[in-house]
């Protein structure tokens, strides 16, 4: 009962909106101000689907995930091109097109003599109550308690038998509705094959950054500790000053290779963000960099990933910024709203940032998908460039 009274609800509203958008976009044409709208139109089943999908819940326990995959660029018009595309999208807007036309019209109908004529007819005691008399649907006159406590019977009987039809009716339009609004199974393999795609590459990530921290420490540190241990061997065999001067120099070499190791560390999980938590290790970050960094963190200590993929991602962003933007100053933003820890890194260059163009952006984004969060990019020609970035967090007493 509840899924067919909100469907009639929901198609009202749709009609209205539907039919006042076309004669809008009609009339407006003709100035050629009408045609985005005639345009938009076709994402009308966008917001009815996602409202369908959360509906069919009163009938149906297992949710209906959104068929639509996000788009490979980022900005509106990128967006609008994605959803033109999709096959969903036009699913969608056929599904629409029935709710207003077919399902609509008929659901009401139905409700309207299988529930509202019953329920009518069990409260005509009431209604003869404040009348006398009282002429049911139009039909019996009824002026007697007698007769009303008969009608009200009848109507209970009425509503029983009605029970069934009004359920099967209720289960066709959600089989319907899921039909036309759930994925289908090539949406599913997309949805897999650009899994696996990103899984890849941060397998292939991972591998870079392991080679990449063996190449260090075979060319910095573990070079250092040969040279200690050949100059604390040279001091065992030689004697006065000359031994003196060789353990100066091995001391030397030593404080050397343990700073190499600690960067190196500090370039693998820092210290800092261990010990201190987010908002320290990104003002370290922000104090090492090139370009003036203002603005702050404020958020209470969160889980170990998401600090370190948060963390990360500032990073990268200050670093793409120093590289690449020919920015004077850069902000920081972070805070935790709504369970989402909220990053949003802003400079003043030249902007025309590409996820595409090897900047590390598609790294970064497949490090946030892994904590199920999600990045967003806007850096138009000219700029300014906005990195923002949303993370599920549950956060920790500290």
């Amino acid at each position: 009962m509840a899924y067919l009274l909100t469907g009639v609800g929901v198609g009202g509203v749709v009609l209205v909106l539907f039919v006042t958008s076309l004669a809008a976009g009609a009339v407006l044409t003709l100035v050629l101000i009408g045609i985005p709208i005639v345009l938009a139109m076709g994402l009308g089943g966008l917001p009815v689907a996602a409202l369908e999908r959360r509906r069919l819940r009163l009938i149906d326990d297992e949710p209906v995930p959104t068929p639509h995959l996000d788009p490979k660029r980022p900005g509106l018009w990128a967006w609008v091109e994605w959803r033109f595309k999709e096959q969903a999208t036009w699913r969608e807007l056929a599904y629409t097109g029935l709710l207003v036309v077919v399902l609509w019209p008929a659901e009401l109908a139905v409700v309207l003599y299988g529930l509202v004529i019953p329920l009518t007819m069990i409260f005509t005691p009431y209604g003869l109550a404040q009348a006398g008399s009282l002429n049911v649907l139009k039909l019996w006159l009824v002026d007697s308690y007698p007769e009303a406590f008969a009608m009200s019977a009848l109507g209970l009987l009425t509503l029983a038998l009605a029970a069934y039809p009004l359920t099967a009716l209720a289960m066709g339009h959600a089989m319907l509705a899921r039909l036309l609004l759930a994925p289908r199974d090539e949406e599913q393999g997309e949805r897999l094959a650009e899994l696996t795609r990103s899984r890849t590459r941060l397998l292939e990530a991972f591998e870079s950054e392991r080679r990449r921290i063996e190449r260090d420490l075979h060319d910095g540190a573990q070079q250092r500790l040969v040279s200690l241990t050949m100059t604390l061997g040279l001091a065992r065999v030689t004697r006065g000053a000359e031994a003196a001067e060789l353990v100066g120099q091995a001391h030397e070499q030593a404080k050397l290779a343990l700073a190499e190791i600690r960067d190196l560390i500090r370039g693998i999980h820092p210290r800092i963000l261990t010990d201190r938590g987010l908002p320290a290790a990104v003002m370290d970050v922000a104090d090492r960099s090139p370009v003036l960094v203002e603005g702050s963190v404020d958020c209470p200590r969160l889980p170990e990933a998401i600090e370190s993929v948060a963390y990360f991602v500032v990073c990268e962003a200050l670093a793409n910024v120093a590289k690449h933007s020919e920015a004077r100053l850069a902000t920081i933003d972070g805070r935790v709203e709504d369970g989402l820890l909220v990053v949003e890194i802003r400079d003043d260059g030249v902007g025309g940032a590409d996820a595409a163009a090897g900047t590390g952006l598609a790294g970064l984004a497949d490090r946030v998908s892994v904590v199920d969060g999600r990045l967003m990019l806007s850096s138009p020609p000219g700029g300014p460039t906005l990195l923002r970035v949303e993370i599920p967090c549950a956060t920790t007493p500290a």
